[in-house]
């Protein structure tokens, strides 16, 4: 049990890591395209070009954010002009958050550095390897989800 204990804790640190090496290759990408958008703004535009018209309530939800914090980052979106907020027909209290035009073309553009990193790290660990380690933490997260 102990020795179980200790190589998921070392499981977690290590995505952890991961997860900061990915965040700061991004933001190499980011810079070097000159994109003026931060880490967390990607976040946002990558779950709208996904779904447009999400609830800010699902949106801080799905990029793990506070709904102040979430307000900050669509607020700067605004100004950009990527990004505009609806008042759900339904229920006039929810903003909707929809995808511009111009925050459309802006992510494709910006995507093509971020397939870049993704094809790069791909190639480099293989596909049956991605396969099996994404695999592996779909795992893991559904064992957290009960625990």
């Amino acid at each position: 049990m102990e020795k179980e204990s200790a190589a998921f804790r070392e499981l977690m640190l290590q995505l952890f890591r991961t997860r900061m090496t990915f965040r700061r290759a991004v933001q190499r990408a980011l810079k070097k395209t000159e994109a003026g958008i931060t880490f967390e703004m990607l976040q946002v535009l990558r779950c709208l070009w996904e779904e447009q018209g999400i609830s800010q309530q699902v949106l801080a939800e799905r990029i793990a954010k506070g709904k102040a914090a979430l307000s900050n980052l669509i607020m700067n979106l605004e100004k950009k002009n990527y990004v505009y907020r609806l008042e759900n027909p339904s229920d006039r209290r929810n903003k909707q958050v929809f995808l511009s035009e111009e925050g459309s073309l802006f992510y494709k553009r910006i995507s093509i550095a971020l397939d870049a990193i993704y094809e790069s790290a791909g190639v480099a660990i293989g596909l049956e390897k991605v396969k099996s380690m994404s695999a592996d933490l779909k795992l893991t997260g559904d064992v957290l989800e009960k625990v």
